[in-house]
């Protein structure tokens, strides 16, 4: 029995790359369909009319001298928040975000994807806003599987963006392989 000559192991190769290819795909199509659906939603949400996430409002001055001390906008926003959106609690803030620029304060809650915006220098609420977005972004990143089944050091969030980025890595080798491997394998059958 004879050698395979290289143009049959391309050939193998090939074979292997496709199989590979074939139910690395099969496997992980809602993973990637997932991934792709809130992509698409994550790079719009500045574009979607406050649908998914609100347009930062503009408060009534931009000089920081003018504001509220933090803990005061923190106390109202959390006092709002009890008393408005979620009376049971827990009252516990995830991230502040200050614009001085738009003279506003944005105030994210840990539970219920709440959101506010104050104005810096009177306190007032400007807007109320459900952050659809940070729901996308969980959904995105698998962290939302962590947040379900109280999941610490988000573990499965580790496990999901490592298997989709190796399947992504493969699903490159593969399909680059799948592509110029004919190519190859014609040009040296012309020679």
């Amino acid at each position: 029995m004879s050698a395979p000559s290289s143009r049959q192991k391309q050939a193998n190769t090939l074979r292997v790359f496709r199989k590979i290819h074939r139910y690395t795909g099969a496997f992980l199509f809602m993973v990637f369909f997932f991934i792709a659906v809130s992509g698409l939603l994550l790079g719009w949400k500045k574009h979607t009319g406050d649908v998914l996430l609100a347009k930062t409002r503009t408060g009534s001055s931009a000089n920081l001298a003018e504001w509220k001390p933090m803990a005061e906008l923190r106390d109202r926003a959390v006092a709002f928040y009890r008393d408005s959106l979620n009376p049971e609690g827990p009252f516990s803030i995830d991230r502040i975000d200050v614009r001085p620029g738009k003279g506003v304060v944005k105030f994210t809650f840990e539970t219920g994807f709440w959101g506010l915006q104050l104005d810096g220098a009177t306190g007032e609420v400007l807007h109320v806003e459900r952050r659809r977005s940070d729901i996308v972004e969980k959904l995105h990143d698998g962290s939302m599987v962590d947040t379900w089944f109280g999941i610490e050091n988000g573990g499965f969030k580790l496990f999901y963006t490592s298997l989709s980025g190796v399947a992504l890595l493969v699903f490159t080798i593969t399909g680059f392989w799948l592509w110029y491997g004919p190519k190859r394998m014609r040009r040296q059958a012309r020679k």
